[in-house]
């Protein structure tokens, strides 16, 4: 006679629990819903990734890919209940390469990006997210570049690669100039990549800013709800005629610009909370 049950009743068992133990979570407990949330998040975008890769093989390795990924992941928007306002996109130069910077929060700044990304873009990426499974690889079928920041010397010679595809394959770049994503609810210091190219291959730069996620989005306190995001096209900035001597100067106009604006638009009640009144005071979000 058998006292315990068999490992498939367990299992079961097991199952019909947690069945039940999610919906409790999910409306108990803050901090399970933002896990969960996010959870479904990178696992939507990497089973949407799977469904890209064939249709994207067709062309092999092509910019013109960049487009059916942006086609399959601009409905997240409207599973999360965010709204994307977009503005100044009039301000994208009609018929010519130009490099993209823009701020960088967290992983859901592809939102923000997908509403509004131009033709023939492709952003530069650090090269780990090459080996991020079925994502890398829809990523490196659509034409996006990456980069070995540990190793100088390469990235150097991608930046010098990327400069003449500019020009002869009338290419845009999408730049995120801090390096990483910023937890502290502004900017950090620009590096100068960007910069470099934009002079190197004498083509404008687009400013890009997207308002804080803060009134529906923070890390620090686990919390993820519906929101809105305000994304601000700013005029292109020329540099024709500069040097790579002018990069530092030009990185901190472009970086203060940026910064202006973002502060605008995340205290306006239209994209952002108003956490950046307080003195002195950012509050904390991104991934």
């Amino acid at each position: 006679m058998e006292l315990w049950p068999g490992a498939g009743t367990l299992l079961l068992l097991l199952f019909l629990l947690l069945l039940l133990l999610l919906p409790t979570l999910w409306f108990c407990s803050p901090s399970a819903k933002y896990f969960f949330k996010m959870a479904f998040y990178n696992g939507w975008i990497l089973f949407l990734a799977v469904l890209a890769i064939p249709v994207c093989a067709v062309r092999g390795r092509n910019v013109e890919n960049m487009k059916i990924l942006r086609l399959m992941l601009l409905h997240i928007k409207y599973l999360y209940g965010i709204r994307v306002e977009v503005r100044g996109a009039h301000h994208f130069p009609p018929s010519q390469p130009y490099v993209v910077v823009s701020n960088h929060q967290s992983s859901l700044d592809l939102l923000g990006m997908m509403e509004v990304l131009p033709g023939r873009c492709v952003p530069i990426a650090k090269r780990e997210l090459l080996w991020a499974g079925s994502a890398g690889l829809a990523c490196w079928l659509a034409g996006v570049i990456f980069i070995d920041r540990k190793r100088t010397g390469d990235a150097i010679s991608v930046m010098s690669e990327v400069a003449q595809t500019l020009l002869t394959q009338d290419v845009r770049v999408w730049v995120f100039p801090e390096g990483t994503r910023n937890h502290n609810g502004s900017m950090l210091p620009f590096k100068r990549g960007a910069f470099h190219l934009a002079v190197q291959a004498q083509v404008p730069i687009v400013p890009i800013v997207m308002s804080s996620y803060q009134d529906f989005y923070c890390k620090k306190e686990r919390r993820f709800t519906s929101g809105r995001c305000q994304v601000r096209v700013l005029p292109p900035v020329p540099t024709e005629g500069l040097k790579p001597d002018d990069v530092p100067a030009l990185a901190d106009r472009v970086r203060h610009s940026m910064l202006t604006v973002f502060r605008e638009i995340s205290t306006d009640g239209r994209g952002g909370g108003d956490y950046l009144k307080k003195p002195g005071g950012v509050g904390e979000a991104g991934l």
